[in-house]
């Protein structure tokens, strides 16, 4: 266990408070501008929107927030660097790499004609929403769920991904799943992530225990600190490929679909994204999309035969 952590921190445990762009320039802050259907979790029947997952209908014609990117000459991303085949720093390079990665190249080569003009930031789960309201990132590309409780801070893509949350827990671990097995152990969830609301709504007698960051649960738990954690599953079966000596438990507990975050106000950027999704599903096995699964994703999480359909709300 102890060898396995040595590996992760090496390999992906990277500082976050600046991640600098892939061709080395300084950063710039931009002015503010399938897996199987799981039950409802407890905090979906609260929900008071209707098809969260439902956006705006694509088009590609420019508006302010296009216009203020390609003066920009970058297109500044919120990213993970630390979460395995999603957003993460490959070991052989140095580069970030992962499906998450792929999406926001396909985003700066249609606004820039070229997917290489990005500025990466890393940003912990908990600054996602602040990044955008505050300007510091045009776009979040980083697994992160659609539901209506952020819908009323950010504005959404259609989805680009179906996952569910699961328990990850040492093999041996008593932990059976999501579910009473869970009582008096220590759980680990990121800070803001849909996986902190369902343990705040259904404990099962646990303890929990949050953290800025995913992948910090999984040094905690590597290290004996914490018992098993809660996250998305895509997520999960990434960590389970760094580390043999964990495994996912249970069944995933929701359905979840991840989308492209953006400022509410920037309406053109959020059809133009849609744009850029539409023709990123395109093409069945040969799509962009499906290249992308099979180069980063179909290794630690098989199975899977396409991207969620989108839906749309005008």
């Amino acid at each position: 266990m102890a060898a396995a952590c040595a590996v992760t921190a090496a390999a992906v445990l990277l500082p976050l408070a600046q991640a600098a762009p892939e061709g080395g320039h300084p950063a710039v802050v931009h002015e503010p501008g399938a897996v199987a259907a799981a039950p409802q979790t407890p905090w979906t029947l609260t929900d008071t929107c209707q098809d969260p997952e439902a956006s705006l209908r694509p088009s590609a014609v420019d508006g302010p927030t296009i216009e203020r990117i390609r003066k920009a000459g970058k297109l500044v991303a919120g990213v993970d660097q630390n979460s395995f085949k999603w957003g993460y720093r490959n070991p052989v390079d140095g580069r970030l790499d992962g499906f998450d990665i792929a999406l926001v190249k396909a985003i700066a080569k249609d606004i820039l004609g070229d997917e290489n003009a990005v500025i990466y930031r890393a940003i912990p789960t908990s600054q996602r929403v602040p990044a955008l309201q505050d300007g510091r990132v045009d776009v979040v590309v980083r697994t992160m769920t659609i539901n209506c409780k952020r819908l009323e801070d950010v504005a959404f893509s259609t989805a680009y991904f179906e996952a569910g949350q699961q328990v990850l827990a040492p093999k041996g671990s008593p932990i059976t799943g999501y579910d009473a097995s869970l009582k008096g152990r220590r759980i680990c969830t990121a800070a803001g992530s849909t996986a902190e609301t369902a343990l705040k709504a259904q404990s099962y007698g646990a303890v929990p225990v949050s953290v800025p960051n995913q992948l910090d649960c999984l040094v905690r738990l590597q290290l004996g600190e914490v018992d098993g954690i809660i996250t998305d599953n895509a997520l999960a079966a990434g960590q389970a490929a760094q580390d043999p000596s964990v495994r996912l438990v249970g069944s995933p507990f929701t359905r979840e679909f991840y989308g492209v975050a953006m400022n509410k106000e920037a309406t053109d950027l959020v059809r133009r994204v849609n744009k850029v999704l539409e023709n990123y599903r395109a093409g069945g096995d040969a799509s962009p999309w499906m290249q992308a699964y099979v180069t980063h994703l179909k290794p630690v999480l098989p199975g899977v035969a396409g991207p969620p359909a989108p839906k749309y709300r005008d």
